[in-house]
């Protein structure tokens, strides 16, 4: 089972949010403790993230499996990136579990970029000689673009002096992880295609695989965001949020 975090929330539908790659629950936090006002929220750290089970695969449908698990019903589900993919295989495959569903600047295509390179900073971290996060930040300096670190480093666990990422199995994945399955079906109900203004993730040349997947859904831009938008955009991307799960 998926570690979670829950935010209490009145009676209704639970929101679930999925994050991206490399990260965790905690990425959501802020925006998870506000929609807290009116339903309750679980963020997860998805599979061999943060302080859920570490596996030896990585798929869509691993993770799409995984997310059915957390919810008890019925949910609202909103995935980020790697979470986008994961959601939208979560209601493609398992349809009876998702009332509205939110994808954050994520399309249901593979992707050419590879995401190598941070894992190839955080393997050469000496993790023996890193004491504090600013020990390890020096140590990541020049090999990530900058505010990567930081992102990275919310995974880095002190005290054990370990990354809280199955670092492993996340690159022997990683073509997969790129890359979004053929699957037969659609999923019927509304969905929100929510993307950065200034990301190259959501494309308008990928949207009639997308409608074909996902008939009713909706495409918003938020301006002046890229591929973080929850970050850098944090009370346009809540916003939005709300508007599509108030309908």
């Amino acid at each position: 089972m998926l570690n979670t975090t829950t935010y209490d929330g009145p009676a209704g539908t639970p929101l679930v949010i999925a994050h991206g790659l490399f990260g965790s629950a905690r990425n959501w936090g802020v925006l998870a403790k506000r929609l807290s006002d009116s339903r309750p929220v679980i963020a997860v750290d998805m599979r061999n993230h943060g302080d859920s089970p570490w596996h030896d695969s990585h798929t869509y449908d691993d993770m799409a499996a995984d997310l059915a698990e957390v919810i008890d019903g019925r949910a609202d589900v909103l995935g980020h990136s790697m979470g986008g993919k994961a959601a939208m295989m979560l209601a493609l495959r398992h349809p009876d579990k998702v009332n509205r569903l939110i994808v954050a600047d994520m399309a249901p295509v593979p992707y050419s970029h590879t995401q190598m390179g941070p894992i190839a900073a955080m393997r050469a971290v000496d993790l023996s000689r890193v004491e504090s996060r600013s020990d390890a930040k020096a140590q990541l300096a020049g090999k990530v673009a900058p505010g990567v670190d930081d992102f990275l480093l919310q995974s880095l666990d002190l005290g054990e002096k370990r990354w809280k990422l199955n670092l492993d199995v996340l690159a022997a994945e990683m073509d997969s992880i790129l890359d979004f399955p053929q699957v037969e079906g659609t999923f019927d109900g509304p969905v929100l295609f929510l993307s950065g203004a200034k990301s190259d993730y959501v494309r308008r040349a990928d949207r009639d695989r997308t409608l074909a997947l996902f008939p009713n859904a909706t495409f918003v831009q938020v301006p002046d965001a890229g591929h973080w938008l929850h970050a850098e955009k944090p009370r346009e991307v809540e916003a939005a949020i709300r508007a599509c799960l108030d309908g």
